[in-house]
């Protein structure tokens, strides 16, 4: 049987994980001494009132190979085929942990392609990746098929609050004070698996525009899915997917919150899509 394994920085829900036949890995988030794990011991809502709180920015710890070399031995003994699609190897170790933990338990039906992805971009592979399944291809052609999608994803989301990206360091308190002022969005995307800051906009709606004029420039391929995440504002999720109504036209649209990998650096008011381009 092929199994498809994540970790909880794809923003999946529990729920949805569930109903996918999809095996989550939970990260752990910490807030100075305290750790929980992401998706079991603090919820997304749970997780952005702490952060609001929080006098610096929580840390997240990746999963270690002795965790993941007893979930491999578990696989290698049922004979399951297994493919893993996790956190970009770029924003944490866990792919390397993963690899390490394969060699020492030789196990040669387990699948290991670097998604270069996280949050709602990385969910949108795991979407993929089932379909693959469910249509009946092997643990090594859904891999193969992935990393043929990884250089085709694309992720696009505005900022609302830029608090996390200068307790982060990501921008400096002058800039952070001037932009807030002037009611500047910063928007964001994944680039060589790692996010990055790619242009500005003063105002939500002139955010979206800015979104909207990247998707043209790389239209969505109309045979996949497209997510939208948001951190703790489905009202300007709503208010995005209706400005963007156009080009979400007859296409499988998913909804995601953004959990506590992306937004430790985001914080809430975070939101944007993620596709296939053609």
């Amino acid at each position: 049987m092929v199994k498809i394994l994540t970790d909880s920085s794809c923003d999946l829900s529990p729920a949805r994980c569930e109903e996918l036949g999809v095996e989550m890995l939970p990260i752990t988030v910490n807030f100075g001494s305290e750790s929980y794990r992401a998706n079991l011991d603090i919820s997304t809502d749970e997780f952005y009132e702490k952060l609001a709180a929080a006098s610096e920015l929580p840390k997240t710890a990746q999963i270690t190979p002795a965790f993941f070399e007893d979930k491999f031995k578990e696989y290698r003994e049922s004979g399951d085929e297994v493919v893993c699609l996790f956190i970009s190897s770029m924003m944490s170790g866990t792919l390397q942990s993963a690899r390490l933990a394969k060699n020492l338990v030789g196990a040669d039906r387990i699948y290991l392609p670097d998604t270069l992805n996280v949050t709602f971009a990385l969910g949108l592979l795991v979407e993929e990746a089932v379909k693959m399944r469910d249509r009946g291809l092997s643990a090594a052609d859904i891999a193969n098929e992935v990393e043929k999608l990884v250089p085709r994803v694309r992720l696009w989301a505005l900022i609302d609050d830029l608090k996390y990206l200068k307790m982060g360091g990501r921008l400096s308190a002058t800039s952070a004070l001037v932009a807030s002022i002037l009611g500047i969005c910063p928007i964001i995307t994944l680039e060589n698996g790692l996010v990055e800051v790619v242009g500005k906009a003063r105002g939500r709606r002139a955010a979206f525009k800015f979104i909207q004029n990247m998707v043209e420039k790389e239209p969505i391929s109309s045979d996949f899915a497209v997510t939208v995440g948001h951190a703790a504002v489905p009202g300007t999720r709503d208010d995005f997917i209706d400005f963007m109504s156009g080009e979400l036209k007859k296409r499988e649209i998913l909804k995601l919150d953004i959990g506590s990998i992306v937004g430790t650096h985001t914080g809430p008011g975070a939101c944007g899509l993620a596709y296939i381009r053609k």
